[in-house]
Order: structure tokens, then C-alpha cells, then sequence
């Protein structure tokens, strides 16, 4: 299952991120290289990031209940606009903070066991790359696995800035290390508005698009006894999980019974297509059944 999938990848993340802060923070008290300690208080942002979309996760998989009808899918929204709001506020604008000063600095530091500090670059590169390299492979991925996807892209750009930064050192310019996290903040911050609108148009109710509007449509159209549908709608609900309402009308002469059979059959036929919706709710238009009959609405459960 899917989100089986993105939790156990969460999971490991979190593991090798407390793995990696850990070797960034020894080699920073060794060597003294700032970029070291920088790239330690990012990843131990990221720690904090990676916990709260896994708690994110863990609660989106709540059924449905009398408060939130439709579950709790909505969770991992809600985890990747915090994260999101974590890339801007705090590593974007300290990398910033801590960049932009050194390019007027005029005394240079000093620096020592420059290559255990390029040494340990090297070796969080490769462990950021594993979870990073099973997300690339999954196919489809909730919002709290692509924001986690996004931090650890950013975790190599920033690892690589820093690697470059520590050997501008050897090559005697100290202008690469700031140069490089300027580009580093820029790109995080831009991929954090992204993920920041992607994930607020999902909060306000996005639509699947309309080409999944005609395909529901189209389906329903094609049960013996529907003559018109109209009013189709459709919202997700969480990460791959969709809610639809459509109207259908059948004859004015229609049993209600039948009406009924009819609207059955209607729901049958969109869950087993590949629109696939978690919800659907079908509705007999008021005035197109039998004189004295009212509205019938065939409210459908959830699978």
C-alpha cells in the first residue's frame, strides 16, 4: 500500500538523518569549519521536519468519524505546508543570515583537518542518497513522502555546497563558500513555495481536473436508464483520495425503486473504473420522478 510505503521511507529517513547530524557535529568540533556546523543545525531542522510529517502521516490513516466525515487523509497537507513554512522561515533565510555576511569579511579563519571535514561530506552524501533513491523509484507518493523528497534534495544540494565550500578552502577561495549556500537558500526557498501552493490548493479543496470530471460523467452516462448527468463534482480528500457528487435524471415516470437501482449501479460502475473515488454521492434530481414522490438522494457510504 502506499502509504505503508511512504511511512516505512519517513521512518528511515529519520533514522539516517540523527546518523548523519551526528557525524556533521564531530567533524565541526574538530575541524572548525562553520559550513559544518551549518549543515548540522540543518539536519537537525530536518529531524524535527521528518517527525512531524511521520506523526502527520501516522494520523492521516484515522477512519472517518462524526468530526471529520471524510477521514483524516488531509494531515499530510497540512505536515508538508508546515514543513514548507519550515524551508522558507528557518533554512533558507539562515542560510542567508549566515552566507551573505562572510562575502564582506575581510579576515579569513582558520581551519584544521580539512579532510575528515570533506571526508564526512562525502559519507552524509551517500547516506542522504539511500531513502532519497527509494523515493525516485515509487511511482506515486502522498504529500508528506514528496515534501520529505524535496528536504532531501535539498540535503545534497546543501551537502554539496558545503563540500565545495570546504575545498574553495584548500584552493584558496573563501568566497565559494558563501557563493555556494546563497545558491543553496535560493534554491530551497524556491522549492518551498512550490510545495507551500501545491499543498494550500489541496487544503482549499482542488479539484482532480477535468478530464477526471468528464470520466465520471462519462461512466454514468453509460447505465441503462440515466438520460442526463449534470452537476458533476469532485474534491480530493487526501493524498490520492477523491470525493464525487454527481446528478443523474431518469425518467419522470421511473419508480422510485428503480431510481434507486439505477443509482446503485451508478456508484458500482465509478468505484470499479480508474477514477477510483473513496466517496461518491449520488443524487436523483427533485421533479424527475413519479408525481407526489420528493428528492431522492442516494447517499453512498465510503468503501
Amino acid at each position: 500500500m502506499q502509504e505503508s510505503k511512504d511511512l516505512s521511507g519517513l521512518r528511515l529517513t529519520l533514522i539516517l538523518y540523527v546518523v548523519i547530524f551526528v557525524l556533521k557535529l564531530v567533524a565541526y568540533l574538530s575541524t572548525g569549519v562553520i559550513a559544518l556546523l551549518a549543515e548540522a543545525l540543518h539536519t537537525l531542522s530536518d529531524i524535527f521536519v521528518a517527525g512531524f510529517l511521520l506523526v502527520a502521516l501516522l494520523y492521516s490513516r484515522r477512519k472517518a468519524d462524526t468530526t471529520h466525515m471524510f477521514g483524516y487523509g488531509r494531515a499530510q497537507n497540512v505536515g508538508a505546508l508546515v514543513a514548507a513554512t519550515l524551508f522558507i522561515s528557518f533554512t533558507s533565510f539562515e542560510l542567508y543570515s549566515e552566507a551573505i555576511p562572510r562575502l564582506f569579511e575581510s579576515e579569513h579563519a582558520t581551519y584544521q583537518n580539512l579532510p575528515l571535514a570533506v571526508g564526512v561530506l562525502v559519507v552524509s552524501m551517500v547516506i542522504a542518497a539511500a531513502p532519497l533513491v527509494t523515493l525516485l523509484r515509487q511511482k506515486q507518493r502522498g504529500a508528506a513522502a514528496k515534501a520529505q523528497m524535496m528536504e532531501l534534495i535539498n540535503d545534497e544540494l546543501g551537502l554539496l555546497a558545503a563540500l565545495l565550500g570546504t575545498l574553495s578552502i584548500t584552493w584558496g577561495f573563501s568566497l565559494g563558500d558563501p557563493l555556494a549556500a546563497i545558491v543553496v537558500a535560493t534554491i530551497i526557498a524556491v522549492n518551498a513555495v512550490g510545495l507551500f501552493r501545491e499543498n494550500l490548493s489541496m487544503l482549499l479543496g482542488r479539484s482532480p481536473g477535468a478530464g477526471y470530471i468528464a470520466e465520471v460523467k462519462q461512466i454514468a452516462l453509460g447505465v441503462p436508464g440515466v438520460l442526463e448527468v449534470h452537476n458533476v463534482q469532485a474534491e480530493y480528500i487526501g493524498p490520492e483520495r477523491v470525493h464525487v457528487i454527481l446528478h443523474i435524471r431518469v425518467d419522470p415516470q421511473m419508480p422510485v425503486i428503480e431510481a434507486n437501482r439505477i443509482a446503485e449501479l451508478v456508484e458500482k460502475r465509478v468505484y470499479r473504473t480508474e477514477t477510483n473515488p473513496d466517496f461518491c454521492t449520488v443524487h436523483v434530481d427533485p421533479g424527475t420522478l413519479e408525481a407526489g414522490d420528493n428528492q431522492n438522494n442516494h447517499d453512498l457510504s465510503p468503501r
